[in-house]
């Protein structure tokens, strides 16, 4: 009793307003005059009026760029599935369907339609019976709107479904508000701007809204195309959406187990029969005629469903470059004052973008075909891994993002084969990405920039001889980093090394470690991160001694964009994946932009593209690599310990590639890449046919112009004084010199005046360039020798009466006779031939003849 006593009160509550919204709605005027005015319209005028109608929730587009430079979609994302369209792009079907089917009267009332108020009322408020409609197209419209406005407004999917719960309680105060607010849009908009709004806000079912999507998901077609049956349909469905969608064959609700008087099913009985009545309705009110409506009564009801592009998924080998895209707008549109909304999702998810990206889809293709064929999806020795992904020099724009694997972002999916995954081996952690891979000897290039950095030069030599490294210069840590016990660094062949093309064209590891014992570790890493280098965990970049060979995990599109940098001139441009980004109501908001930074200068950048070309040369370690294109292209091999991950990564002036071939998971159970073969080839080489495969496109399509030749000076050399180590014992004389730089090597035995067993001398002597290899001789203990005097100072006459004593002769060597002895060569103290030249230099200019 006391429910339906409820129910009274409140019918009389909407009955006390009958009267008043007989007059509100059917003569305005009169309201507007105060003729009917009592205590029922005070009430009533005391309500809200004005209903603020916010954007719809809108899907959102990802687009890539095909090959004759129109877009092609990706990917949608929404919660909504919703396309909002203009009145002449819906057919006059559906907008008679709805009228005839929802609101007949709706030409003709002021927003609210009495008759059908009175009967929903006492229906849902007398009789106790379930919900009643009875409200006017412009109230379903205002209903709407209020759910929409609500959950767009909500932070969390708990005020969400708040939102929606208030916009839909059943109350008389609810139907009250929708009345009051029909009344007003009424005022405010035609008829047609109303029945417009209402067919692209209605549910039709699921996430489907708006004529237009439910035209394309249920049939396949637009809401300009529609049947008349179908429109008849569709608008049926917008009656009860979840009961009559046409998705659902199996809905029992939906009529699934009827049967006509031929014992045949019936699909989608519920739907037809509201259907049917609709085109009752239609031909009653003359909106078609009697052979419309038999046709369309005697059709099937026959959906073709077509899934709406939702997630990544659907761009099949682009997924991972649209999930990047997605993250990059999760990432970068969020409002840090407001922590508990996620505007990010929010505008991904609700406001209808439009958005553009820097993909090539024809670069994409090439790259993912070429890691098809060289890498399978799995493989059941080890976690295997792939990547190929480009950047243009320049923009940073990322062209191409190509992976080994099937994008899923279902867990159970990703759980029944290691062939599917979600995560992005391309990108940072924080993009969807892993925690990195170590890029191994790509990285030595930092090492390089940092070394013309501090003035060294290409051709100045070096020991780069393999032998055990104790102290480097650190000042990040405050100065010097011990290594205990002493680290000794192994080469791949036995090839030494001593400058610092030769270093790169063979990847020479002691010589690269040789070169960062002369630099500081602090800049050397700083020198990175101006490329852009950072680790794809999001932890600090470190800098020890063995990350000078690449133990960094870093992303490959973070290598790319380096690589990028050193082939514009030192110029490194952050990577970007979207070019544009369009609102529904066509106004732009700026995509997240490339910050571009001179790493290097120029000219250190025109060294190392010099050094970096040499890998494609002969013996160079990129050699298997050269597409053969004729393009000018620089690059770097990696592969880190035991083979466990191998890298190619190089670039023309036009587009930069890196490549990635690997293992996904770390531990003891990962596998050596040269001890192992795919169909396509050595595991370990597939990086060599998939960057050329890339490249040979990239070059053909972008071209790509000569690298600018160095300045002189970077292949300046650098001389050093040679130690004197006459009549030093040969080990002690090749701990002199090895502590001065240079190489060793045991010249053999000479004629000489030294005691047997010391050295007699070196070749060269004097002064020869920091790292040569020094030829030290060791005496015989017999010969016609005689010792080098030491002439410093001397004038020429002495210098010659002392040379005479010696048994040798005088060469000048330039300077003023006049002066005194500023250098000698051979040096002081070095054991030859009796009769052999000695040149000398005096000061002042001139020089003496010979004798």
């Amino acid at each position: 009793m006391s429910d339906v006593g409820t129910g009274i009160l409140g019918f009389v509550g909407l009955s006390a307003l009958a009267g008043v919204l007989v007059t509100a709605a059917v003569t305005p005027a009169l309201a507007v005059t105060g003729m009917a005015a009592n205590n029922g319209i005070s009430m009533f005028e005391n309500l809200p009026g004005y209903l603020e109608i916010d954007e719809l929730s809108q899907k959102t587009d990802i687009y890539a760029t095909q090959p004759d430079g129109s877009p092609a979609l990706l990917a949608s994302f929404f919660d909504e599935n919703r396309e909002e369209v203009a009145w002449d792009a819906i057919s006059q079907y559906v907008k008679d369907a709805a009228v005839s089917g929802e609101d007949p009267r709706f030409y003709e009332h002021g927003g609210v339609d009495i008759q059908g108020t009175i009967r929903g009322a006492v229906s849902t408020y007398i009789l106790n019976k379930d919900v009643q409609g009875g409200s006017s197209i412009t109230q379903q419209y205002v209903k709407n709107v209020l759910i929409n406005n609500g959950v767009r407004e909500a932070t969390t999917e708990e005020d969400k479904q708040a939102a929606y719960d208030a916009a839909t309680e059943t109350s008389p105060e609810r139907k009250l508000k929708e009345m009051r607010y029909a009344i007003a849009l009424e005022k405010k908009f035609s008829k047609d701007d109303i029945l417009k709004g209402y067919l692209n806000i209605a549910a039709f079912g699921g996430r489907v809204y708006g004529i237009e999507s439910a035209a394309q998901y249920y049939y396949g077609t637009t809401s300009a195309n529609v049947t008349l049956a179908q429109a008849a349909s569709l608008i049926a469905i917008v009656n009860h959406p979840e009961k009559f969608r046409l998705d659902q064959p199996e809905s029992e609700e939906n009529g699934a187990a009827t049967v006509n008087d031929k014992g045949e099913p019936v699909p989608y009985a519920a739907n037809k029969q509201r259907r049917d009545y609709i085109l009752d309705e239609m031909l009653k009110g003359g909106k078609i005629t009697q052979e419309e409506h038999d046709a369309a009564i005697a059709e099937p009801v026959t959906p073709a469903i077509h899934e709406p592009s939702t997630g990544c998924v659907t761009a099949q080998g682009s997924a991972y470059f649209c999930d990047y895209v997605k993250n990059i707008i999760l990432n970068n549109y969020d409002d840090p004052n407001t922590p508990e909304v996620d505007e990010g999702r929010q505008l991904l998810q609700t406001e209808g973008l439009q958005v553009y990206t820097t993909l090539d889809l024809e670069l994409q293709n090439k790259a993912e075909t070429a890691v098809a064929e060289n890498v399978p999806y799995a493989d059941p020795r080890f976690d295997v891994g792939s990547v190929a992904v480009g950047v243009q020099p320049g923009t940073g724009r990322v062209l191409f993002m190509a992976q080994n694997k099937k994008f899923t972002e279902d867990p159970e999916v990703a759980a029944t084969s290691p062939e599917f995954t979600s995560i992005n081996y391309s990108t940072d952690h924080d993009y969807g990405g892993s925690a990195g891979f170590q890029p191994g000897s790509t990285y030595k290039v930092f090492t390089l920039a940092e070394w013309l950095n501090e003035g060294h030069s290409l051709r100045e030599t070096f020991n780069g001889a393999r032998r055990g490294f104790t102290t480097f210069n650190n000042s990040c840590e405050g100065g010097t980093f011990q290594v205990s016990p002493a680290w000794n660094p192994r080469n791949d062949d036995g090839r030494v090394a001593n400058n610092a093309v030769d270093a790169t064209a063979w990847s020479v590891n002691s010589s690269f470690v040789a070169m960062a014992s002369q630099l500081d570790l602090c800049k050397l890493k700083q020198t990175a991160q101006a490329f852009g280098v950072h680790r794809a965990d999001g932890g600090e970049l470190g800098m020890n001694p063995s990350d000078v060979l690449g133990t960094q995990e870093v992303a490959p599109v973070t290598m790319a964009a380096a690589f990028a940098g050193i082939a514009n001139n030192g110029l490194t441009c952050t990577p970007i994946a979207i070019d544009r980004i369009v609102k529904a109501d066509g106004e732009e908001i700026p995509p997240p932009a490339s910050t571009c930074t001179q790493s290097v200068t120029p000219e250190v950048a025109h060294a190392m593209e010099y050094a970096m070309q040499q890998t494609f040369a002969g013996g160079g370690t990129a050699t298997a690599s050269d597409p053969g294109t004729g393009v000018p292209h620089i690059g770097k091999t990696g592969t880190t310990d035991n083979a466990f991950d191998t890298w190619m990564i190089g670039a023309s002036t036009k587009v930069a590639t890196a490549v990635w071939v690997g293992n996904v998971t770390g531990g003891d159970n990962r596998t050596n890449l040269r001890e192992t073969s795919f169909d396509s080839g050595s595991a370990a080489t597939a990086r060599h046919r998939i960057w050329p495969a890339i490249m040979e496109l990239a070059d053909n399509k972008y071209g790509g112009d000569e690298f600018p030749e160095p300045d002189e000076s970077a292949f300046k050399q650098v001389l050093v004084d040679v130690p004197q180590v006459a009549g030093l014992s040969f080990d002690q004389a090749k701990a002199a010199l090895e502590a001065a730089g240079f190489v060793v090597e045991d010249g053999g035995q000479q004629e000489s005046n030294q005691p047997a067993g010391t050295v007699s001398g070196t070749d060269p002597s004097g002064q020869a360039g920091k790292g040569s290899t020094i030829r030290v001789f060791t005496s015989s203990g017999k010969s016609n020798g005689t010792t080098v005097p030491d002439l410093t100072g001397m004038n020429v006459v002495q210098a010659k009466a002392a040379l005479d004593a010696a048994g040798l002769r005088m060469k000048g060597g330039g300077g003023n006779p006049t002066g005194t002895v500023t250098s000698q060569d051979p040096a002081p103290g070095t054991s030859v031939e009796r009769g052999d030249e000695v040149t000398v230099n005096f000061d002042g200019g001139g020089a003496p003849g010979n004798d």
